[in-house]
């Protein structure tokens, strides 16, 4: 008898398990750095903040939540010190959200743990087969992030 479809995971389970992964160290490193109030669904969002800052609309369209949500995520962020908004330089109705000196702490905390992640992954794997999933990935994101860009 033939194997069910469901009995191995899929292409995208595969993807998603070593994300949370990483994820999850990264996220006990925020707490032990002193960041235990930053969650993963403010996360989505925070993630997504352009180098200049971005509108809550664009937030909410890249994270793929309603502009409701994203607003109220981008409003917890901002009362615990991670974003500010600030004018738009293109349109003085318009407010920007953009990475507070919390948030780059938290990013500079971040950034050591997702390398150790990725030191550990390339032990594992080799450096052939990690310089070749790292291209594959970074090949397959041209037609599964419509966001690259952004």
């Amino acid at each position: 008898m033939a194997e069910p479809a469901y009995a191995q995971p899929n292409l995208g389970v595969l993807l998603f398990v070593p994300y949370r992964a990483m994820e999850e160290r990264v996220f006990t490193a925020l707490r032990e750095a002193g960041f235990g109030d930053f969650t993963i669904a403010q996360a989505r969002v925070f993630q997504r903040i352009a180098a200049g800052g971005s509108r809550v609309t664009d937030l909410a369209r890249q994270a793929q939540v309603t502009k409701q949500t994203a607003g109220f995520l981008v409003d917890q962020l901002e009362r615990a010190g991670y974003v500010e908004r600030v004018p738009d330089p293109s349109d003085a109705r318009a407010k920007l959200v953009r990475v507070a000196s919390r948030g780059e702490r938290a990013v500079a905390a971040s950034a050591p743990v997702v390398a150790e992640v990725e030191a550990e992954w390339t032990a594992h794997l080799g450096q052939r087969r990690a310089t070749e999933l790292r291209r594959s990935l970074l090949r397959l994101r041209e037609i599964t992030d419509p966001f690259r860009d952004a």
